[in-house]
């Protein structure tokens, strides 16, 4: 937990970036009637009963310092999406960085083994080398930034029916587009020393 607070007192660099990542799961569900459009006087309606379409992934990248976040949606969330989303945090999202500092759960596949599961063992090692790795504890992942700004996902754009990936995308695309045209950081408080008064009964008794 210090470890985490520590490194998010860390002041803005941008060769040093600060990226939390998250995972969450979307339920897809598909209306089985049409719904009644909105009249005067009336709400628009839907059906109570709607079809299962299985879930989906979504991966949350979000650089509070900087404003930005990212959303990779896949069919599944193993260690091998994963690996892709490492990846393209690295090349793509952040390729002039000299290191990206990660902070994210304790997932048994957040780790740099799962890169060798899905690259060979020369550019899982390069990919690994980009990053320094942060856990949030096993018990504490409201610690993890990215986890409040999935949270915000949720509110404002996934509390709806969503039928399938590809309506998925364009909903979570047209999000992105909006909370990162507003450059919207993250303005974080809890500090080590509230850790220590507000959590002390998780500290050892000396």
């Amino acid at each position: 937990m210090e470890d985490v607070l520590a490194v998010y007192t860390r002041p803005h660099d941008a060769k040093r970036p600060l990226v939390c990542l998250d995972e969450a799961a979307k339920q897809l569900t598909a209306e089985t009637r049409p719904p009644m459009a909105m009249a005067p006087g009336h709400p628009a309606r839907h059906d109570y009963e709607y079809k299962r379409n299985g879930t989906a992934s979504l991966f949350m990248l979000f650089a509070p310092l900087e404003g930005w976040r990212h959303i990779s949606v896949t069919a599944h969330r193993g260690a091998i999406e994963y690996a892709h989303v490492l990846k393209a945090l690295s090349d793509i999202h952040f390729p002039k960085a000299e290191t990206i500092t990660l902070v994210q759960d304790n997932l048994n596949t957040h780790t740099a083994a799962s890169l060798y599961r899905a690259f060979p063992p020369a550019e899982a090692r390069r990919i690994a080398d980009r990053f320094e790795w942060h856990y949030t504890p096993k018990h504490g992942s409201w610690l993890n930034m990215a986890e409040a700004e999935l949270s915000v996902l949720a509110r404002q754009c996934l509390a709806q029916r969503i039928p399938d990936i590809k309506a998925l995308e364009q909903h979570v695309r047209a999000w992105l587009k909006r909370r990162n045209k507003h450059n919207v950081k993250a303005d974080w408080r809890f500090t080590t020393d509230d850790a220590r008064i507000k959590l002390k009964n998780l500290y050892p008794m000396l």
